[in-house]
C-alpha cells in the first residue's frame, strides 16, 4: 500500500534556524520541500520510510535504526533546539527481514549492541534524514516507520532491496510513504564543496530527464564514470525508492531544482502510472518481455524522440514492440512548453506515418526544431521542458459552429487549399465563434469567406 514517493535534498541550510540569512538563496528548494511535505500529509500515510546516505554505512547491508525512538537535532549546525524524531515500526522491520531472506542485500539493525561501521557511530539521527523529517513534521506528519541507510552495493541489488521493501509494506498492511534523501552533484561550479567538474551539471540534467520519463532501466545503467565524476550522494537512495515501484511504469514531477552553492538540490514526486488510470495505459506484456523505455507512453516517446534527435542528428527508430494504441495510424500534435510558456507545437491533421508512434516521433522533432515561431530547442534545455501529445480522432463534417464545443472538440476550417486547425480546451478560448475565428486567421481565410467546418475529438496526454 505504497501511497507516495518523494525525492528530497538534505542541505541543513534550508532549515530556517540554520540557514538564516542564506535562506533566500534556496527559496525555491524551501518552497518545494513545503509543497512536497503537504502532498505527503494529504496522502495520509500511516508509516514513513526515510532512506538516507548519511547514517551508519554497514559492510553487512542496509543499516536500519532499531531503537524504539530515533532522534536528532541540528546542534552541529548551530541550532540544537531544532529536534526531529521517528518511531521505529519493529513489525515492519521484522517483515522486511523476512522478505529479504536469501537476498544478497539485507537490513542490519543498528542502535542495539555494537555494529562494525564504515564511518562513525550513529548516536543520533543524521542530517540526511533530519532535514526532510523537519519539513514533514512541520506539515503535521507524525507516524512510525523506518530509517534506512544505503550501502555500497550494486545498483540492481539496491533496486531489488526496494522491491523487497514494497513487499514488506504490503504485508504490513498499512499505507506508507517513502522519502529518498540525497543531493545531486556536489561539483556544479568553481568553489563547490567537492571541487568543480563540468560533468556534474551533465549528470544532474540527465538524471532529472530519466526520472521525468520514468526510465528506470536507464537509471540503473547510468555510466559509472559519470556518476563518480558528478560527486553525488542521491542515486543509491533513489534506486531503493524506485525499486518499491516493482517495475511499474512511473513518471516524476520535478517540483524544483537549483544549485546556488554548487550542489544540486532536487525536490520531486515520483508518480506511478496505474494501468487503466487517467494517463496512457499500455497493455500488459508477457512475462519477462519489456517495451523499450518511452515506447508505451506518448509523452515519454515524444520527449525521447527529441532528445535522440538532438544527440544523434537523426530520428529515433520506431520501437519494434508497441502497444496496440501506438501501432495504429492516427494524427497527432506535439506541444512543448518551458516554464509554462509555449516552446513549440507541430502536428498533423491526418496520419502520414504507418502508426501513431511514428507520427509522434516525427512531430516531436518538428515541434522542437522546426516550429518557425521559435528558436530550435537545445539539448541543455531538455530537463526544463514539458511535453503534451494530442491524438486526433478523424474529423467529421459539421454544418455550423453550433455543433462545436471549444472544451470538447477541436475545429478544422477549409477553403480550397487553405486550412486552419485549432485544438480544444485552450486557455482563453471560451466560445465556438472565437475558435472558428482563430482557425480562420491561422489559415489566412477572411471572416466572410465561405468555409467547410469540421470538428474532431482529442485524447490529450500531458
Amino acid at each position: 500500500m505504497l501511497k507516495i514517493i518523494g525525492l528530497t535534498p538534505h542541505p541543513p541550510l534550508i532549515i530556517p534556524e540554520v540557514g538564516r540569512g542564506e535562506l533566500s538563496k534556496v527559496k525555491q528548494t524551501v518552497a518545494a520541500m513545503e509543497q512536497l511535505s503537504r502532498r505527503i500529509v494529504q496522502a495520509a500515510p500511516e508509516r514513513l520510510i526515510v532512506i538516507t546516505p548519511h547514517g551508519p554505512l554497514l559492510d553487512e547491508g542496509i543499516a536500519v535504526a532499531a531503537q524504539p525512538l530515533f532522534q536528532g537535532d541540528f546542534g552541529q549546525f548551530g541550532a540544537p533546539g531544532v529536534q526531529v524524531s521517528l518511531k521505529t515500526d519493529h513489525l515492519l522491520l521484522e517483515q522486511l527481514q523476512r522478505e529479504t531472506e536469501g537476498e544478497p542485500l539485507r537490513p542490519v539493525p543498528f542502535g542495539v549492541g555494537e555494529r562494525r561501521l564504515r564511518r562513525g557511530r550513529a548516536a543520533a539521527m543524521d542530517h540526511g534524514a533530519a532535514v526532510p523529517l523537519y519539513y514533514l513534521q512541520q506539515a503535521g506528519l507524525s507516524v512510525p516507520g523506518l530509517h534506512l541507510t544505503y550501502t555500497f552495493a550494486s545498483n540492481r541489488e539496491l533496486y531489488r532491496f526496494g522491491q523487497a521493501l514494497r513487499r514488506a509494506v504490503e504485508a504490513r498492511g498499512m499505507p506508507a510513504a517513502v522519502v529518498a534523501s540525497g543531493d545531486l552533484s556536489h561539483r556544479l561550479i568553481p568553489g563547490a564543496p567537492a571541487g568543480y567538474n563540468p560533468r556534474g551539471a551533465e549528470y544532474d540534467r540527465l538524471l532529472a530527464e530519466l526520472l521525468r520519463e520514468g526510465r528506470a532501466e536507464d537509471i540503473l545503467n547510468l555510466d559509472e564514470a559519470l556518476v563518480e565524476e558528478a560527486g553525488e550522494c542521491a542515486l543509491r537512495s533513489f534506486l531503493i525508492a524506485l525499486g518499491t515501484l516493482d517495475g511499474r511504469p512511473f513518471e516524476t514531477e520535478i517540483i524544483s531544482y537549483e544549485g546556488p552553492f554548487g550542489v544540486g538540490y532536487l525536490v520531486a514526486e515520483v508518480k506511478p502510472l496505474h494501468r487503466g488510470g487517467g494517463r496512457f495505459s499500455a497493455p500488459e506484456k508477457g512475462a519477462g518481455e519489456r517495451a523499450p523505455a518511452g515506447s508505451g507512453d506518448p509523452v515519454a516517446l515524444a520527449r525521447r524522440s527529441l532528445r535522440y534527435y538532438l544527440e544523434h542528428g537523426s530520428p529515433l527508430p520506431t520501437p519494434a514492440s508497441l502497444p496496440e494504441a501506438l501501432s495504429l495510424p492516427a494524427a497527432a500534435f506535439v506541444s512543448i512548453k518551458k516554464r509554462g510558456e509555449l516552446r513549440g507545437c507541430i502536428g498533423t491533421v491526418e496520419p502520414v506515418k504507418e502508426n501513431l508512434a511514428g507520427e509522434i516521433i516525427m512531430n516531436a522533432i518538428s515541434a522542437g526544431v522546426r516550429d518557425p515561431r521559435f528558436e530550435p530547442v537545445r539539448l541543455e534545455e531538455m530537463a526544463e521542458l514539458a511535453f503534451a501529445v494530442d491524438v486526433l480522432a478523424p474529423p467529421e463534417r459539421i454544418e455550423s459552429s453550433a455543433a462545436l464545443d471549444p472544451l470538447k472538440y477541436g475545429v478544422l476550417v477549409r477553403s480550397g487549399r487553405r486550412s486552419g486547425l485549432l485544438l480544444p480546451d485552450l486557455e482563453g478560448i471560451d466560445t465556438a465563434e472565437e475558435q472558428v475565428a482563430i482557425a480562420r486567421r491561422k489559415a489566412g481565410i477572411g471572416p466572410r469567406e465561405k468555409v467547410e467546418l469540421y470538428r474532431f475529438a482529442v485524447h490529450r496526454y500531458e
